[in-house]
């Protein structure tokens, strides 16, 4: 072997790593787009990024993900989604339904993964749940089950009552199909069912007065602003003594009378998982639209008190919770 061909051959070894390098595909990004807070997402985000995880990202050394809030204030999400797309993020992660409808609004293209949603064939964000079609799938689950369960929970708290009040935001896109389910479920235990409306936090004070003068307990609906002011809500409550169900958790444990809800932490794993699938290649058309499996009764003694309330045995013995 000549000096030269030694030469040519020792540059081509040198020379492999850095072609390979330059291979190397980019570091791929995420976006995260919620109209919630980040500071009541805390647990969704770390089973979300355990999915990731678990599929093979982590955030940081191989994954970057751009955060979205839009704080309880819906006029924000298309922008905000807007922005993403631009960006040209992989995939985007929505946690209710109006930031999925953002971002199927935005782009036709890039997968989208919902998650805490119910019934997103209505909403016509996929063709089926076996079959969702299109750039879109998620985590979805039965609101109307979830309404049955939590009016005779809470029926079965005060069954003096005749009526129950159903707080709702009049500015969502889910709250008439809210109303029709709470009514038809709150017939059937022959209850009547008391409007309360509010989409500001100064008007929060106003609707839980009204629920006061009617004696009723108050059925909060799902809805991102509720998340939002749930600290709010709680104090209002507690004020003018009016028992209350919630979607989530984290609100029956910052004082919340009780909740019930399917488990977000392993909807959002799921998102998570689902979002990790697509970035190694998997299509969301081919992806079914899943459904949770858990479901969380958490009840809060601590409230229960002063509102002169005993909880029955038989729903402590359902619960996943007792704060006491």
């Amino acid at each position: 072997m000549t000096r030269r061909e030694w030469m040519l051959m020792l540059g081509g070894a040198l020379a492999k790593p850095y072609a390979v390098c330059a291979q190397q595909p980019a570091t791929p990004v995420v976006g995260f787009l919620s109209t919630g807070a980040p500071d009541i997402a805390i647990r969704y985000l770390k089973a979300w990024r355990k999915g990731l995880a678990d599929a093979g990202f982590v955030e940081g050394p191989n994954l970057s993900v751009e955060y979205r809030w839009a704080e309880g204030k819906y006029d924000r999400a298309p922008a905000l989604a807007a922005d993403l797309v631009g960006r040209k993020v992989d995939v985007i992660n929505t946690t209710s339904e109006l930031a999925a409808l953002a971002a199927k609004a935005s782009t036709s293209t890039i997968p989208i993964v919902f998650s805490g949603l119910y019934d997103p064939v209505s909403l016509g964000l996929v063709e089926s749940l076996p079959r969702p079609r299109g750039n879109l799938t998620g985590v979805a689950f039965s609101f109307d089950l979830l309404v049955e369960k939590r009016l005779q929970l809470l029926h079965e708290l005060i069954p003096a009552a005749t009526g129950i009040g159903l707080l709702t935001n009049p500015g969502s896109r889910t709250t008439a199909a809210q109303k029709e389910l709470v009514t038809a479920a709150a017939r059937a235990l022959g209850l009547n069912v008391t409007m309360l409306t509010a989409g500001k936090p100064e008007e929060l004070e106003a609707a839980f007065a009204a629920g006061s003068l009617q004696r009723i307990g108050c059925f909060i609906g799902n809805d991102a602003f509720f998340n939002v002011n749930s600290q709010q809500i709680v104090a209002l409550a507690a004020h003018y003594s009016i028992p209350t169900i919630h979607f989530l958790r984290h609100i029956a444990e910052e004082g919340g009378l009780i909740s019930y809800s399917p488990s977000f932490e392993e909807m959002a794993y799921q998102a998570g998982a689902y979002v990790g699938r697509i970035l190694k290649g998997a299509k969301p058309a081919d992806l079914p639209v899943q459904q949770p499996t858990r479901f969380e009764l958490v009840i809060n003694l601590k409230t229960a008190a002063p509102l002169g309330l005993t909880i029955p045995p038989s729903i402590l013995a359902r619960a996943d919770e007792v704060i006491e």
